[in-house]
């Protein structure tokens, strides 16, 4: 049964509804998207419970993990995929300063590394497009991770924010079944609003506790969704490798892999 919350997350969803190219709607209960899930109430382990939620694919780096742990239920058994992106993980990367100036006691020295980090910091179509060019078997991987579950089941995706790394897997799998470009767009933008508040706050604080002013990019990269983002992605993958679905299999998802997910997808 398709759930529509998961209390303790601020930006999860379901993917079912969105329009398809040809006419008809993405299945709902089959692909989850979501921020992380390690701060989910007693009523949101309840949801998860009885969501059909069976595998879980998370983005985050081993040091994200260890700092933040999926909560998950007791009694519930799920396949937990740890799919490790580094791109995209800027707000992870300020954590992990964070947490080892507070271990060493040299806060200064953790916001100089952190400082200098920020200089060299790609712009978000560029952090996209790394992603893009390196992480094709990952992508894949999650993919196939959906069409493998069967019915009454689901896949979840998600990183910290659920917005980058989250944002690209889920752009390429909605439109390698043959989603509306707007309308995966506009799923994409909704990350920013969902984000947008006490956990955008949040984490711009952390960020200026480390002594780094904040500019355009530095918000842009730890809380923004703009729409061309995405767009110029999925322009990158068409242009590489002709289509989302072309891009899926260039990293190992096989023709009967991607059948499987336009069929546990298409309504």
């Amino acid at each position: 049964m398709a759930i529509t919350t998961l209390e303790g997350t601020v930006n999860f969803r379901d993917l079912g509804g969105l329009p398809l190219s040809g006419g008809g709607t993405v299945n709902s209960g089959v692909l989850y998207r979501s921020d992380a899930i390690a701060g989910l109430t007693p009523h949101g382990l309840e949801e998860l419970a009885g969501s059909g939620i069976s595998v879980i694919v998370d983005y985050r780096t081993p040091a994200e993990q260890q700092m933040a742990p999926d909560r998950l239920p007791a009694l519930n058994t799920f396949l937990k995929l740890d799919l490790p992106l580094l791109e995209g993980a800027f707000t992870a990367m300020a954590q992990q300063e964070m947490q080892r100036a507070s271990l060493s006691g040299d806060r200064a020295a953790a916001a100089r590394a952190v400082q200098a980090a920020v200089g060299q910091l790609p712009t978000l179509g560029e952090v996209y497009t790394g992603m893009l060019q390196h992480a094709a078997p990952e992508f894949a991987q999650s993919a196939r991770a959906v069409s493998a579950t069967g019915p009454g089941s689901a896949t979840l995706v998600h990183c910290t924010a659920g917005k980058d790394r989250t944002g690209v897997a889920v752009a390429l799998i909605l439109d390698a079944v043959g989603v509306e470009t707007g309308a995966i767009v506009a799923d994409y933008e909704a990350s920013e609003r969902n984000l947008a508040g006490a956990w955008a706050e949040k984490t711009l604080g952390m960020v200026t506790a480390l002594g780094i002013p904040l500019n355009d990019e530095i918000i842009t990269l730890a809380t923004k969704a703009p729409a061309g983002v995405i767009r110029a992605a999925l322009a990158w993958v068409e242009e590489n490798h002709g289509s989302s679905a072309e891009y899926l299999r260039f990293g190992g998802l096989s023709d009967a892999e991607l059948s499987d997910l336009r069929s546990r997808l298409r309504d």
